[in-house]
Formats: C-alpha cells, sequence, structure tokens
C-alpha cells in the first residue's frame, strides 16, 4: 500500500470512538426491548406472542441479512450502508410506537429494525476497523468495539427503563428514535476516503472465502460459540 494512501486513513482513535458509538447505540437499543413486552401488548390487547414473534422476527432478519449487507458495505462503502442503517433504526422504532395493529408493529419492529441492526452493528464496524487500524493492533480494537456492544447494553436497559416509567412506551420508543437517529452523523465520522477501497486488490469470491473459513479452525470455534449464543 502506498504511503499516500496509509496516511489517509482514519486515525486509531477516530475508528475507536466513534465505532463504539455506533455499536453502544444499536447494541444498548435492542437489549432493552424486553421491557416494552408488557406495556406494549396490554396497551393494544395483544398476547405476549406478537412481541415475541417481533423480536424474533428482527434476530431472524440480522443473522440472514447480514453476510449480504456486509456484501455491500465492501461495494459501496460502510459510510453509506451506517446512514441507511440508523435511518432503518429510528424509522422502526417509531414504527413500533404508533402502530396499533399487530402486522405493522412486527413489520417495523422486526422487518426494519432487523435490517438496521445488519448495517450499524459488527459486520460493518469490524470492516472498517480492519482497514484502518494496522494489522498488530486490529484484534485489540476489535475486542474495545465488542466490548462497547457490552457497555450499551448495561448504559442503555437503565435509560430506557426511565424513559418507559416517565414517558409511557409509545413516547419512550419515539425517544430512542431520535437516539437511534444519532448513529447517522456518527457514520459521518467514520466515513473513510475512497482509496481505501480502491487499493484493497481483494478480487477474492464469496466461495472462496468460505472455503478458507471452513479449513480455519479458528473460524470453526468462532461460529459455535455465536451459534450457542445465538441459540
Amino acid at each position: 500500500m502506498s504511503q499516500s494512501t496509509t496516511s489517509q486513513k482514519l486515525s486509531l482513535k477516530q475508528v475507536l470512538i466513534f465505532g463504539g458509538l455506533m455499536v453502544t447505540f444499536s447494541m444498548g437499543i435492542r437489549h432493552g426491548f424486553g421491557l416494552f413486552n408488557l406495556p406494549i401488548t396490554m396497551e393494544n390487547g395483544w398476547g405476549r406472542e406478537t412481541f415475541a414473534l417481533t423480536i424474533a422476527l428482527q434476530n431472524l432478519i440480522w443473522g440472514a441479512v447480514q453476510p449480504i449487507t456486509g456484501a455491500l458495505a465492501d461495494r459501496y462503502g460502510a459510510f453509506k450502508i451506517m446512514v441507511a442503517g440508523g435511518a432503518l433504526y429510528a424509522l422502526g422504532l417509531a414504527g413500533m410506537a404508533i402502530s396499533t395493529d399487530a402486522l405493522n408493529f412486527s413489520l417495523a419492529g422486526g422487518l426494519l429494525i432487523g435490517l438496521a441492526q445488519t448495517a450499524t452493528t459488527y459486520s460493518v464496524v469490524y470492516g472498517i476497523l480492519g482497514r484502518n487500524v494496522a494489522a498488530e493492533k486490529r484484534v485489540w480494537a476489535m475486542g474495545i468495539a465488542a466490548a462497547a456492544g457490552s457497555f450499551g447494553q448495561f448504559l442503555m436497559i437503565p435509560v430506557e427503563q426511565g424513559l418507559l416509567s416517565s414517558l409511557g412506551a409509545n413516547d419512550a420508543l419515539l425517544m430512542l428514535a431520535l437516539m437511534a437517529s444519532l448513529m447517522i452523523p456518527i457514520a459521518f465520522m467514520l466515513r473513510e476516503p475512497k482509496a481505501i477501497n480502491q487499493h484493497q486488490g481483494n478480487d477474492q469470491t464469496i466461495k472462496q472465502a468460505l472455503k478458507e473459513a471452513i479449513r480455519n479452525p479458528s473460524f470453526k470455534l468462532l461460529t459455535l460459540g455465536y451459534f450457542v449464543c445465538g441459540f
């Protein structure tokens, strides 16, 4: 890689701070959804299965679409994907707040937020870290980003509980929608120079990447660990 391309990379501090904030908001907000189950289902006269189905749909879409979103981020730039993700997240939360129909609620909280999470969590943020952090610090930086997701859970659950107690479920979701929209300006702080993507020089196909990953014992163990987590 040329010296000019190296100098155009985002700084370590920049990717850690704003990458961490992106994951904190995205993971933190979703971890508090369980608090809304009873208030929303009781207010709308739904069974708890309506809310459970929405969250299940959200997780399934997040897992199934994440590889596609990652590929789109590689092709068109992570910045555009994160901006779209922040917008979808805010729209999904607002849709949950105003929905009085179970189908619309599931589409907002399941489909829109599921898609948003594919664009604002690890698959995209790790790509930015990988391209902008030196190899010897890359694993450490990814660990910091992962810790930010855990910190988001610790931070956002009491925040969401406070919003529920003071505003009620619908207005609390609208406030969370405003918070989710902050991911859009955060994405601008993670906007990479075009030269980084232009100089990657990686023409590996998806099939070749999968074959390489399957042969790697570490990948198998990592997948098993996340399978247990997801299950």
